[in-house]
Protein backbone atom coordinates (compact mmCIF):
# COMPACT_ATOMS: atom_id res chain seq x y z
CA UNK A 1 0.00 0.00 0.00
CA UNK A 2 3.12 2.64 1.05
CA UNK A 3 4.28 2.07 -3.02
CA UNK A 4 0.87 2.90 -3.84
CA UNK A 5 0.22 6.13 -2.14
CA UNK A 6 3.97 6.96 -2.46
CA UNK A 7 2.94 6.68 -6.58
CA UNK A 8 -0.53 9.20 -5.96
CA UNK A 9 -0.65 12.88 -6.04
CA UNK A 10 0.07 13.93 -2.86
CA UNK A 11 -2.84 14.56 -0.58
CA UNK A 12 -2.11 16.08 2.88
CA UNK A 13 -4.72 17.18 4.54
CA UNK A 14 -5.04 20.92 4.82
CA UNK A 15 -5.95 22.07 8.76
CA UNK A 16 -8.68 24.71 8.20
CA UNK A 17 -11.07 22.19 7.32
CA UNK A 18 -12.87 20.04 10.14
CA UNK A 19 -10.66 17.40 10.16
CA UNK A 20 -12.54 14.35 10.50
CA UNK A 21 -14.44 15.19 7.14
CA UNK A 22 -11.07 16.36 5.13
CA UNK A 23 -9.81 13.09 6.19
CA UNK A 24 -12.70 11.55 4.88
CA UNK A 25 -12.56 13.04 1.71
CA UNK A 26 -8.97 12.43 1.06
CA UNK A 27 -9.34 8.37 1.49
CA UNK A 28 -12.62 8.52 -0.76
CA UNK A 29 -10.95 10.00 -3.16
CA UNK A 30 -7.70 7.95 -3.01
CA UNK A 31 -10.52 4.80 -3.62
CA UNK A 32 -11.87 7.05 -6.31
CA UNK A 33 -8.62 7.97 -8.78
CA UNK A 34 -7.85 4.22 -8.26
CA UNK A 35 -4.36 4.86 -5.70
CA UNK A 36 -6.30 2.21 -3.11
CA UNK A 37 -7.63 -0.43 -5.39
CA UNK A 38 -10.90 -2.64 -4.76
CA UNK A 39 -9.86 -4.94 -1.75
CA UNK A 40 -6.74 -3.56 -0.67
CA UNK A 41 -5.66 -3.80 2.82
CA UNK A 42 -5.59 -0.16 4.32
CA UNK A 43 -3.32 0.03 7.13
CA UNK A 44 -4.26 3.01 9.87
CA UNK A 45 -0.35 3.79 10.23
CA UNK A 46 0.12 3.93 7.16
CA UNK A 47 -3.02 6.51 5.91
CA UNK A 48 -2.32 8.47 8.92
CA UNK A 49 1.51 9.05 7.93
CA UNK A 50 0.73 9.84 4.12
CA UNK A 51 -2.17 12.21 5.29
CA UNK A 52 -0.13 13.74 7.94
CA UNK A 53 -2.56 12.96 10.37
CA UNK A 54 -2.87 11.26 13.76
CA UNK A 55 -4.47 7.37 13.47
CA UNK A 56 -7.33 8.55 15.28
CA UNK A 57 -9.18 10.03 12.54
CA UNK A 58 -8.21 7.67 9.91
CA UNK A 59 -9.71 5.34 12.16
CA UNK A 60 -12.70 7.25 12.00
CA UNK A 61 -13.12 7.97 8.98
CA UNK A 62 -12.69 4.52 7.97
CA UNK A 63 -16.13 3.73 9.98
CA UNK A 64 -17.75 6.36 7.78
CA UNK A 65 -16.61 5.27 4.50
CA UNK A 66 -17.64 1.28 5.85
CA UNK A 67 -21.14 3.02 6.12
CA UNK A 68 -20.76 4.93 2.72
CA UNK A 69 -19.65 1.36 1.12
CA UNK A 70 -16.41 2.35 0.27
CA UNK A 71 -14.49 0.26 2.93
CA UNK A 72 -15.18 -2.99 4.37
CA UNK A 73 -14.15 -3.78 7.62
CA UNK A 74 -13.73 -7.28 8.95
CA UNK A 75 -13.29 -9.12 12.48
CA UNK A 76 -10.15 -9.74 13.12
CA UNK A 77 -8.60 -8.76 9.57
CA UNK A 78 -8.79 -4.87 9.66
CA UNK A 79 -10.45 -2.62 6.70
CA UNK A 80 -10.41 -3.33 3.18
CA UNK A 81 -11.23 -1.21 0.12
CA UNK A 82 -14.74 -2.62 -0.91
CA UNK A 83 -15.19 -4.65 -4.39
CA UNK A 84 -18.28 -4.19 -5.73
CA UNK A 85 -20.50 -6.48 -6.82
CA UNK A 86 -22.12 -7.02 -10.16
CA UNK A 87 -25.37 -6.66 -8.76
CA UNK A 88 -24.43 -3.18 -7.19
CA UNK A 89 -22.77 -2.20 -10.35
CA UNK A 90 -26.19 -2.44 -12.11
CA UNK A 91 -28.48 -0.87 -9.82
CA UNK A 92 -26.45 2.40 -9.49
CA UNK A 93 -25.36 2.33 -13.12
CA UNK A 94 -29.05 1.63 -13.67
CA UNK A 95 -30.20 4.61 -11.56
CA UNK A 96 -27.93 6.59 -13.73
CA UNK A 97 -28.97 6.04 -17.10
CA UNK A 98 -32.18 6.62 -15.87
CA UNK A 99 -31.36 10.58 -14.76
CA UNK A 100 -29.06 11.08 -17.44
CA UNK A 101 -31.27 10.24 -20.11
CA UNK A 102 -33.59 12.58 -18.82
CA UNK A 103 -30.97 15.43 -17.95
CA UNK A 104 -29.76 15.26 -21.75
CA UNK A 105 -33.56 16.06 -22.70
CA UNK A 106 -33.49 18.55 -20.81
CA UNK A 107 -30.45 19.61 -21.89
CA UNK A 108 -31.64 19.99 -25.33
CA UNK A 109 -34.60 21.57 -24.75
CA UNK A 110 -32.57 24.58 -22.85
CA UNK A 111 -29.60 24.48 -25.24
CA UNK A 112 -27.96 28.12 -26.12
CA UNK A 113 -25.56 28.63 -28.87
CA UNK A 114 -22.34 29.20 -25.71
CA UNK A 115 -23.59 25.87 -24.04
CA UNK A 116 -23.28 24.10 -27.27
CA UNK A 117 -19.55 25.70 -28.19
CA UNK A 118 -19.15 24.86 -24.00
CA UNK A 119 -19.63 21.41 -24.64
CA UNK A 120 -17.41 21.33 -27.77
CA UNK A 121 -14.20 22.44 -26.03
CA UNK A 122 -15.46 19.68 -23.04
CA UNK A 123 -15.51 17.13 -26.08
CA UNK A 124 -12.17 18.14 -27.24
CA UNK A 125 -10.51 17.98 -24.26
CA UNK A 126 -11.63 14.51 -23.65
CA UNK A 127 -10.65 13.54 -27.30
CA UNK A 128 -6.93 15.34 -26.66
CA UNK A 129 -6.77 13.17 -23.38
CA UNK A 130 -7.52 9.69 -24.87
CA UNK A 131 -5.18 10.36 -27.72
CA UNK A 132 -2.43 10.81 -24.93
CA UNK A 133 -3.95 8.03 -22.83
CA UNK A 134 -3.98 10.04 -19.86
CA UNK A 135 -6.60 8.19 -17.49
CA UNK A 136 -7.36 11.09 -15.02
CA UNK A 137 -7.51 13.56 -17.64
CA UNK A 138 -9.84 11.47 -19.38
CA UNK A 139 -11.81 10.34 -16.42
CA UNK A 140 -12.05 14.44 -15.72
CA UNK A 141 -13.36 15.41 -18.57
CA UNK A 142 -15.97 12.66 -18.72
CA UNK A 143 -17.21 13.65 -15.43
CA UNK A 144 -16.97 17.42 -16.49
CA UNK A 145 -18.83 16.60 -19.69
CA UNK A 146 -21.78 14.88 -18.29
CA UNK A 147 -21.73 17.45 -15.51
CA UNK A 148 -21.83 20.34 -18.23
CA UNK A 149 -24.74 18.55 -19.63
CA UNK A 150 -26.51 17.89 -16.40
CA UNK A 151 -26.21 21.78 -15.57
CA UNK A 152 -27.80 22.60 -19.25
CA UNK A 153 -31.06 20.85 -17.94
CA UNK A 154 -31.42 23.40 -15.29
CA UNK A 155 -33.36 20.74 -12.77
CA UNK A 156 -32.03 21.30 -9.12
CA UNK A 157 -33.68 17.88 -8.14
CA UNK A 158 -31.98 16.07 -10.99
CA UNK A 159 -28.46 17.38 -10.29
CA UNK A 160 -28.92 16.32 -6.84
CA UNK A 161 -29.76 13.08 -6.97
CA UNK A 162 -27.05 12.94 -9.84
CA UNK A 163 -24.22 14.35 -7.23
CA UNK A 164 -25.21 11.46 -5.48
CA UNK A 165 -24.46 8.59 -7.62
CA UNK A 166 -21.52 11.04 -9.27
CA UNK A 167 -18.42 9.54 -6.97
CA UNK A 168 -19.20 5.99 -7.31
CA UNK A 169 -19.78 6.24 -10.76
CA UNK A 170 -16.40 7.97 -11.33
CA UNK A 171 -14.94 4.98 -9.34
CA UNK A 172 -16.65 2.75 -11.57
CA UNK A 173 -15.68 4.83 -14.64
CA UNK A 174 -11.88 4.97 -13.89
CA UNK A 175 -10.99 0.94 -14.84
CA UNK A 176 -12.42 1.77 -17.98
CA UNK A 177 -11.64 5.13 -19.20
CA UNK A 178 -9.01 3.82 -21.66
CA UNK A 179 -10.75 0.58 -23.17
CA UNK A 180 -13.86 1.94 -23.59
CA UNK A 181 -12.76 5.44 -24.81
CA UNK A 182 -12.45 5.24 -28.15
CA UNK A 183 -16.40 4.56 -28.17
CA UNK A 184 -17.96 6.82 -25.72
CA UNK A 185 -16.23 9.99 -26.72
CA UNK A 186 -17.86 8.78 -30.52
CA UNK A 187 -21.25 8.56 -29.02
CA UNK A 188 -20.45 12.38 -26.78
CA UNK A 189 -20.16 13.53 -29.98
CA UNK A 190 -23.76 11.90 -31.40
CA UNK A 191 -25.00 13.21 -27.92
CA UNK A 192 -23.93 17.07 -28.63
CA UNK A 193 -25.09 17.16 -32.57
CA UNK A 194 -28.45 16.10 -30.85
CA UNK A 195 -28.33 18.44 -27.94
CA UNK A 196 -27.62 21.27 -30.68
CA UNK A 197 -30.59 20.32 -32.84
CA UNK A 198 -32.53 20.64 -30.07
CA UNK A 199 -34.35 17.18 -30.65
CA UNK A 200 -34.94 16.28 -27.24
CA UNK A 201 -36.01 12.73 -28.23
CA UNK A 202 -32.76 11.93 -30.03
CA UNK A 203 -30.39 13.42 -27.16
CA UNK A 204 -31.95 10.88 -24.41
CA UNK A 205 -31.85 7.75 -26.68
CA UNK A 206 -28.34 8.74 -27.46
CA UNK A 207 -27.70 9.31 -23.90
CA UNK A 208 -29.37 5.95 -23.06
CA UNK A 209 -27.52 3.71 -25.14
CA UNK A 210 -24.35 5.39 -24.51
CA UNK A 211 -24.72 4.72 -20.59
CA UNK A 212 -26.03 1.25 -20.81
CA UNK A 213 -23.01 0.68 -22.99
CA UNK A 214 -20.99 1.58 -20.32
CA UNK A 215 -22.64 -0.08 -17.75
CA UNK A 216 -22.29 -3.56 -19.98
CA UNK A 217 -18.24 -2.58 -20.57
CA UNK A 218 -17.85 -2.54 -16.73
CA UNK A 219 -19.84 -5.57 -15.98
CA UNK A 220 -18.15 -7.38 -18.41
CA UNK A 221 -14.88 -6.20 -16.27
CA UNK A 222 -16.81 -7.44 -13.11
CA UNK A 223 -17.21 -10.47 -14.51
CA UNK A 224 -13.81 -11.25 -16.30
CA UNK A 225 -11.90 -10.25 -13.17
CA UNK A 226 -9.86 -7.52 -15.16
CA UNK A 227 -11.36 -4.17 -13.56
CA UNK A 228 -7.59 -3.37 -12.24
CA UNK A 229 -6.60 -0.70 -14.20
Amino acid sequence: MREALTAAASRRVTRPAPLRQAVYDALTELIINGSLKPGQHLVEAELAEHLGVSRQPVREALQRLQTAGWVDLRPAQGAFVHSPTEEEAAQLLGVRSVLETYSAQLAAENARPEDIERLGELQREGVDALAEGDVDRLVAANTALHAFVTSMAANDVLADLLAQVGQKVRWYYTPIAKPRGKEAWNEHTQLIKAIAKGDADRAGEVMRKHTERTSDFYRKQIASGSNQA
